[in-house]
């Protein structure tokens, strides 16, 4: 398998890489709610026009959770050392995590505030561990430690579990491909472990992947 130098893009390219990942996640949902108003437009019969605002409704929905968890997870939100309300961060992970009803959030009780490099790395594993569980399953989130030493755990339990996707590539250094709108959540994610001097791990647990970050020593 070739590796590929890992460079570090520029500012302005890993601004466009974002970009790209949040409009990727966002063409579905827009693009239905535009196919809903069309129906809309188009049709008389009730019936039709029924499932056309269902359809409304859950895009608006999809479209609203994903970019507030951009807003969250990539964005500036909260400005630089800003503390944030842990309450919100697992309203933005259930947002985007039970959009399918083949994944299901399990969130452990833990810390009620985190910094906000934590909150963007926690979210981000968060995201990560959705593509290790293809066929479905729960994602669990546990805290340990106290503030200054805080750790987090994203347990992935389900049918045919696997590593995160790309995820292992950066954290091993083996990338076997270009950055681009599809491995930038994993890159991104390995890079804010550093922001947030955390290191992370993924091992296996029984049939359960474990993605795990705590601090540098």
């Amino acid at each position: 398998m070739n590796m590929v130098e890992r460079v570090h893009p520029t500012d302005l390219e890993l601004a466009a890489l974002i970009s790209s990942k949040v409009c990727h996640d966002l063409v579905n949902p827009v693009g239905a709610t535009n196919n809903g108003f069309e129906v809309l437009d188009s049709e008389s019969d009730p019936n039709a026009k029924a499932y056309a605002l269902d359809v409304i409704r859950s895009a608006s929905r999809q479209a609203s959770a994903r970019l507030e968890f951009a807003r969250f997870a990539f964005g500036a939100s909260g400005g630089a050392g800003a503390i944030i309300e842990m309450a919100k961060a697992q309203e933005i992970a259930r947002g985007v995590i039970e959009q399918s009803a083949k994944h299901k959030l399990i969130w452990h009780e833990g810390p009620a505030f985190m910094a906000k490099d934590k909150v963007k790395l926690l979210l981000n594993l968060v995201a990560n561990a959705v593509t290790a569980l293809p066929h479905g399953g729960q994602i669990h989130v546990t805290f340990e430690g106290a503030e200054a030493s805080q750790s987090f755990v994203i347990r992935c339990s389900g049918n045919r579990v696997r590593p995160p996707q790309h995820l292992p590539e950066f954290i091993m250094e083996e990338v076997t491909r270009p950055l681009d709108a599809i491995n930038i959540q994993a890159y991104y994610t390995w890079r804010m472990a550093g922001a947030a001097k955390m290191r992370i791990s993924i091992l296996m647990e029984g049939a359960d992947i474990l993605v795990a970050a705590e601090p540098e020593a």
